[in-house]
């Protein structure tokens, strides 16, 4: 494909939630903030509520590793099951083993003392649940009971669920309003700001690239405008036209993406927004400031050579 042309080592705009891509702009950076205190806090459930290809996912798997040596930890990807089936999933996840045959009490009695054990030994438990929006009603409840796990100091078990909007909808539904209450802090990730797309689009590029030679700047600062223009800031629209346009690039054998390859990746990419024409773009282009340029610096520098940094 164009990886040699664009000396890159790896796919640099794959929709795949990979932490290695992760970019800290505005919005998820405060979501990663707010789950980081309220777990470590010992709060019980929290929940953030993300629009559609967003990344929720990819802040969801930033979160388990930044959390990996502090929690045991659970994913479970797709919560569209039976009350009997979540409470499997979750045993599974936490290898806990399971009697057979099933037993709704004995599973329940086997988790307590499974988490008062980690408890103990002082090491918390952390569920993360994505798409959480497809959590049928009736298995609500077994949410609910799970919560119901605790001593007097402290929650056995904690709990974030990451969902679209229809979480709210759902959550808000007089029958399972037990579980609502319990929900102690919320979270909101929406799209990227337009003046972050640039950045987004070079650091993805320093992250894929063979060396720290590799050129970062393959989006000409008009036609990084015109993707946060089609985009909406929505990441996975931004790898989709990203990818379109360094095939394209790549199939005209030139270093550089265009406006004009933005506009033809946009009308062949369904879901982007309705805009005004390409040329319209033809104005004094966005620049990327100096502190910018550092952080790309430093992302490309060599492993050995990178400053410490504060976790968050």
């Amino acid at each position: 494909m164009y990886l040699g042309h664009f000396s890159l080592r790896e796919p640099p705009f794959s929709i795949t939630p990979d932490t290695d891509f992760y970019y800290p702009h505005e919005g998820v950076q405060a979501s990663l903030n707010m789950l980081l205190v309220a777990l470590r806090s010992g709060e019980g459930f929290v929940k953030v509520v993300g629009e559609l290809g967003c990344g929720k996912t990819v802040l969801c798997r930033q979160l388990l590793k930044t959390l990996q040596d502090e929690f045991v930890t659970a994913y479970i990807p797709n919560p569209d099951m039976g009350p009997d089936d979540l409470l499997l999933a979750l045993a599974e996840e936490l290898n806990l083993p399971v009697e057979q045959p099933f037993n709704r009490h004995h599973m329940m009695t086997a988790l307590a003392a499974f988490l008062v054990g980690h408890a103990r030994a002082g090491r918390r438990v952390l569920v993360c649940i994505d798409e959480a929006q497809a959590i049928p009603v009736r298995t609500v409840e077994s949410l609910r009971l799970l919560s119901n796990l605790e001593t007097e100091k402290q929650k056995l078990l904690q709990m974030v669920l990451l969902g679209q909007p229809d979480l709210d909808d759902k959550l808000s539904r007089p029958e399972i309003r037990q579980l609502l209450q319990r929900i102690t802090f919320s979270e909101y990730l929406g799209p990227m700001q337009a003046r972050r797309v640039p950045v987004y689009l070079a650091h993805r590029l320093a992250t894929a690239a063979i060396s720290a030679d590799t050129p970062v700047d393959v989006f000409m600062p008009r036609a990084a405008m015109a993707i946060a223009h089609y985009s909406g800031g929505v990441p996975r629209l931004i790898n989709v036209l990203a990818h379109k346009c360094l095939m394209l690039a790549y199939g005209e054998d030139v270093s550089q993406v265009s406006v004009a390859h933005v506009h033809l990746a946009a009308k062949d990419t369904p879901g982007v927004m309705a805009r005004a024409p390409w040329w319209l773009w033809l104005r004094p282009a966005w620049r990327m400031s100096n502190q910018d340029r550092q952080a790309i610096a430093r992302r490309r520098a060599p492993a050995e050579l990178e400053p410490e940094q504060e976790t968050a």
